[in-house]
């Protein structure tokens, strides 16, 4: 497939979980993905953007080298690329709020551990080298790194090394192999990210477009829509609970003096804790409704 340089193009992971969350995210972003799940590209119906799936590990090097203009890749592949070369050609633009996960050095259950101090002189595994080298030096430890790419979980028991260095979502692959976390290295989630080389005006302006599109996603995902009835003097209380509200819309109600309706937007979770707070304070009738679609 021929790249058309007056679309944008966008590097996603070619499959796992990933690959559902940043589709999912960009179909909450109101593009319309062909169905190009098995090919190496899928066009985006409604936008002008191509998706390019690759494996994850690829990702910051398509975007650094300005094949594609943007990428959502995992924080962790991106801190292990960033720290393996001299010059760092992308942005972060945004955390998404998904594929988190924590870089996590494991022992197995017999070996003692009293902190880094305990790695000196020890073999680590592990498909992040360059992270778990920095974690070292910032630790002032000598140990040896050794690089695998797979099944790192094994080295223990093949007497590979002493210590892993891997990724923990849960912990039961961990304990499947006889290993307990002991010290985290790094928290990941995914970002997306731009290139550092200049961008055409078109693809700038796409971009702009395609940032402000999911800022709008992000922003809705805990965001609450908030109404409520209340009189003047509790205003002032009420403004302080409302959780991650900006000056809220307050308007009179007609036929109750000294009475308003408070509107306001909530960037953060809205609990029954917190609207138990409000009818404390004064508010009465208070209404809380999910907010479909934000443009910052």
């Amino acid at each position: 497939m021929l790249v058309d340089r007056d679309r944008l193009h966008i590097a996603i992971q070619k499959s796992g979980r990933l690959s559902e969350l940043s589709r999912g995210l960009l179909r909450d972003a109101g593009l319309r993905i062909q169905n190009g799940k098995n090919e190496l590209t899928a066009r985006i119906e409604n936008f002008a953007a191509d998706l390019m799936f690759v494996r994850d590990d690829d990702i910051p090097t398509f975007v650094s080298d300005g094949a594609c203009e943007f990428g959502i890749v995992g924080g962790n592949v991106l801190e292990e690329f960033a720290l393996g070369t001299e010059e760092r050609g992308f942005e972060i633009l945004a955390k998404l709020g998904f594929g988190r996960c924590s870089l996590r050095i494991a022992a197995p259950e017999a070996t003692a551990y009293e902190g880094p101090a305990s790695l000196a002189g020890a073999r680590i595994a592990t498909s992040y080298p360059n992270i778990v080298r920095r974690f070292l030096a910032d630790n002032g430890v000598d140990a040896t790194v050794v690089t695998m790419n797979g099944a790192v979980e094994l080295a223990p028991r093949l007497q590979i090394a002493g210590f892993i260095c891997d990724l923990v979502s849960t912990g039961a692959t961990l304990e499947a192999n006889g290993l307990r976390p002991v010290e985290t290295v790094l928290e990941s989630e995914a970002v997306l990210i731009r290139t550092a080389r200049p961008l055409n005006q078109i693809h700038a302006d796409l971009g702009d477009r395609l940032l402000s599109r999911i800022e709008g996603v992000l922003a809705t995902r805990d965001s609450k829509y908030i109404m409520m009835n209340a009189p003047g003097e509790a205003l002032k209380r009420i403004t302080e609970i409302l959780p991650g509200a900006e000056a809220p819309t307050i308007i009179p109600l007609h036929g109750r003096a000294g009475h308003f309706a408070v509107h306001a937007v909530c960037q953060e979770s809205v609990f029954w804790e917190t609207l138990q707070k409000l009818k404390e304070a004064g508010a009465s009738a208070i209404l809380v409704v999910p907010i479909e679609k934000m443009m910052l």
